[in-house]
């Protein structure tokens, strides 16, 4: 961005009420501005956020007019809803209609859509825009969004879908700003930082709250007591998956060491600690080095049991053991004051009599079922991320490949997955996609065509959609999507009308259009193969055949 926008930028809010000198010298305004935002350019019409899509970047309405619609727009504009039939009858129409050739595909054509969401531009950043804008406004439960006003941040902090689609009411000029812009405009702007806890104080934060077990006694006044004194705190890296693809092996030790520590053994707990984005590592000191006893991810609370056992006995308590952020993690800190005053006297004595035990045995934290080694080697590769991932059991497995071509049989002949991945003992995390908790993949699509359905959690690639441009396939730092080139049925490279060979993004889908669920998993003779959620803890124990069963990542500390 040249110095003349800088400038302009600089002179309307909320960036004309900033305190530059609350900028380090490393990072003044200026440069913040220039190096994490750019002006996008929006006519009446286009779709600046879509609807369950992930991003990291959050919007400033500069000039013009948007609106939140809190209706999904593909809803009410399909005016005629399709039939889909059964998962049996695609099967076997499937199988009935299986090409000869891998990857068939047909070349594609503008079709109008019966949606009324158009197409404008190409390549590999196509805007999507609304054909009758007035009918979508009165039809749908809209907001407006004027000049000055930010929005599009709570999706890009928590790395969450967006829960509403974003559209320009009128010709707009927006400015876009990554999330590490983002990070640092509210670390260094008090008004940014209270904008943003504002909206979600406003929006979430209840909610979370009323979600949490520990919580679930409180009334809506204490509710709102503890809403009011809850802080936000943010460890790691955000885009921890670039660090992990560049990240090469080392020591074990040394990779702890380098994790922010967002609560440390043996000190004096700040306050309860709720996890509402990214994973934790929950550590204890073993000599001069840290034993792994628990991973955990969102839902999960820590400091719990020493904050209790200080409230029952009186003393002031000490943290047994220490949480680190796994690449990234988000937290709402609840004060010590507020648990001692309002969330302590609410909890039933069973509850608290168990907190305190937990603690007396210096041991709190539920246990896994699974060797230190195995919780180190899920954690430092970032498999604690998978809800569906492959794993085989490689003294069971004969390599009989009859998974892969299962697999190949329900996929136009070309499988979804490889059999090869990191090891563990005589296991394999095979490269399939594992559905992800944070599903990294899909930041940057500019589609949109790899989603989330939203009633299964499955993560899917539209293929119509895709126009492969391995946005994703660079992001997953797994490994687990591949690119392909799409074939006539004559197994020719088909091309587009530049001549170009037409790419398309290829992963594993869970074998949504089979009655059985995965082919590969079904396929395998001997039970060697499964899809596990690792992130959940006991299915991954079980198979593994661990003596306890294990604690799902989301719990008490």
């Amino acid at each position: 961005m040249d110095d003349r926008v800088v400038d302009r930028l600089l002179g309307v809010p909320p960036f004309r009420a900033m305190d530059h000198a609350a900028f380090p010298d490393r990072l003044p305004l200026r440069s913040l501005l220039a190096n994490d935002t750019r002006v996008l350019n929006f006519k009446q019409g286009d779709l600046i956020i879509r609807e369950g899509e992930y991003g990291d970047s959050a919007y400033l309405m500069l000039h013009g007019a948007g609106r939140i619609a809190l209706d999904a727009l593909e809803e009410v504009a399909d005016n005629a809803p399709q039939k889909k039939s059964g998962r049996l009858a695609r099967a076997v129409a499937r199988l009935w209609n299986a090409p000869l050739a891998r990857e068939v595909r047909s070349r594609p054509r503008g079709e109008r859509s019966a949606r009324r969401l158009g197409v404008r531009g190409s390549g590999d950043h196509p805007t999507f825009f609304l054909q009758d804008i007035p009918r979508v406004i009165s039809d749908c439960y809209t907001l407006p969004i004027q000049p000055g006003e930010v929005f599009g941040e709570l999706g890009a902090l928590t790395r969450s879908p967006r829960s509403a689609s974003v559209f320009a009411e009128s010709d707009s000029v927006v400015l876009e700003i990554r999330w590490q812009g983002l990070r640092d405009l509210m670390r260094y702007s008090p008004e940014m930082k209270r904008h943003v806890e504002r909206a979600y104080r406003e929006n979430s934060l209840r909610v979370h709250l009323r979600e949490t077990p520990l919580l679930a006694h409180l009334s809506e006044e204490q509710l709102a007591e503890v809403a009011n004194a809850t802080q936000f705190v943010t460890h790691g890296a955000f885009d921890w998956h670039s660090e992990l693809l560049a990240e090469k092996p080392g020591d074990l030790f040394a990779r702890v060491e380098r994790e922010p520590v967002v609560a440390e053994e043996g000190t004096l707990p700040e306050g309860l600690l709720l996890l509402r984005s990214g994973f934790g590592r929950v550590s204890q000191r073993r000599g001069d080095g840290h034993q792994t006893v628990l991973y955990i991810g969102k839902g999960a609370v820590f400091g719990a049991c020493a904050l209790a056992h200080g409230v029952r006995t009186g003393q002031t308590p000490t943290l047994p053991l220490s949480l680190r952020a796994v690449g990234y993690l988000d937290v709402l800190l609840i004060p010590t004051r507020v648990f001692q005053e309002v969330i302590a006297p609410a909890l039933p004595a069973e509850e608290l009599d168990a907190l305190v035990k937990q603690y007396e045995r210096q041991h709190c934290a539920a246990e896994t079922g699974l060797p230190a080694r195995t919780l180190d080697f899920l954690v430092d590769r970032r498999l604690v991320n998978g809800e569906q991932t492959m794993v085989i059991d490689l003294d069971r497995c004969t390599r009989c490949d009859d998974c892969v071509r299962a697999c190949a049989a329900t996929h136009d002949g070309n499988p979804r997955f490889v059999r090869q991945g990191p090891i563990h003992d005589h296991f394999q995390y095979a490269n399939a996609c594992m559905h992800c908790v944070d599903p990294v993949c899909m930041i940057g699509c500019p589609t949109g065509a790899i989603h989330r359905d939203l009633e299964s959690g499955v993560v899917k690639i539209n293929d119509p959609t895709c126009i492969g441009c391995s946005t994703c396939a660079n992001s997953c730092p797994y490994h687990n999507i591949r690119m392909v080139e799409a074939r006539t049925p004559a197994g020719a490279v088909l091309s587009d009308d530049a001549g170009l060979p037409i790419i398309k993004a290829t992963k594993c889908d869970l074998c949504g259009d089979q009655p059985t669920g995965p082919a590969c998993q079904h396929a395998c003779p001997h039970d060697a193969l499964t899809r596990v959620s690792v992130a959940a803890g006991a299915p991954l124990a079980e198979f593994l055949g661990a003596d306890t069963p294990a604690a799902p990542s989301g719990g008490t500390a």
